[in-house]
C-alpha cells in the first residue's frame, strides 16, 4: 500500500510562464531549429546526410524554454547528444539485426553513460534511438553520425542559447559550463 501512495502527486504544480516568456521560448526554438533546418537543406538536401534530427526538437524545448533547467546546461546538451550517439551507433553494430534489443541496450546504456558522466539530457535517450532505428544514420554514418549531425546540430543549437536566452534582462544562460555550485 505505501508503494501505491507514492504514486498520488503530492507534489505542487509548477507556475504558469508569463507571456515574455513564452515569446522567448518561441523565438529561441524557432531560431535554434530553423538555423539547423536551414544548414541541412543548404549543405546536405538530396543526399543521405541529415543535419536535423528528431531529438532537437526536445533540446529545443529545454534550452530555450527551461534554461535554468540542470538538464539544459551546455555540459548536458552536448555531452548528453554525443555519447548518446555514441552508445546508440555501437549497439546497432553489436545487435543487428535485433533492433529490438540495440534499441533497448542503447537507451538503457546510454542513460547510465549521461549519469556517469553528469551531462543527463533526456533527448539524449532519442538520439541513442535515432542510432538504432535511422537507417541514415548509426548503420551508415557509424562514428561520424555523433559528429555530425549530433555534436555539430548541438552546437548551433547552444549559440543560438546563448544569444537569444541572454537578450532580455529576465534571462540568463547558461547557468553553469562544465560544473555546477556543487562541484
Amino acid at each position: 500500500m505505501k508503494y501505491l501512495s507514492k504514486m498520488k502527486g503530492e507534489g505542487k504544480r509548477p507556475a504558469g510562464a508569463d507571456l515574455q516568456e513564452i515569446n522567448w521560448s518561441w523565438a529561441g526554438a524557432f531560431a535554434g531549429i530553423a538555423l539547423v533546418g536551414y544548414l541541412h537543406e543548404a549543405l546536405v538536401s538530396g543526399s543521405t546526410l541529415i543535419m536535423l534530427i528528431e531529438s532537437f526538437g526536445a533540446s529545443a524545448v529545454l534550452i530555450y524554454g527551461a534554461p535554468k533547467s540542470p538538464l539544459a546546461q551546455p555540459r548536458n546538451l552536448l555531452g548528453g547528444h554525443f555519447f548518446s550517439a555514441l552508445v546508440g551507433v555501437a549497439c546497432i553494430h553489436i545487435f543487428d539485426p535485433a533492433i529490438w534489443l540495440a534499441a533497448a541496450v542503447a537507451v538503457a546504456t546510454a542513460t547510465a553513460l549521461m549519469h556517469l558522466t553528469r551531462t543527463l539530457h533526456p533527448p539524449g535517450g532519442a538520439t541513442a534511438l535515432i542510432a538504432i532505428i535511422d537507417p541514415d544514420a548509426g548503420a551508415s554514418a557509424g562514428f561520424w553520425f555523433a559528429l555530425a549531425p549530433v555534436l555539430t546540430g548541438a552546437l548551433i543549437m547552444l549559440a543560438v542559447a546563448l544569444i537569444v536566452n541572454n537578450i532580455p534582462a529576465s534571462r540568463r544562460y547558461p547557468e553553469f559550463w562544465w560544473q555546477n555550485h556543487q562541484g
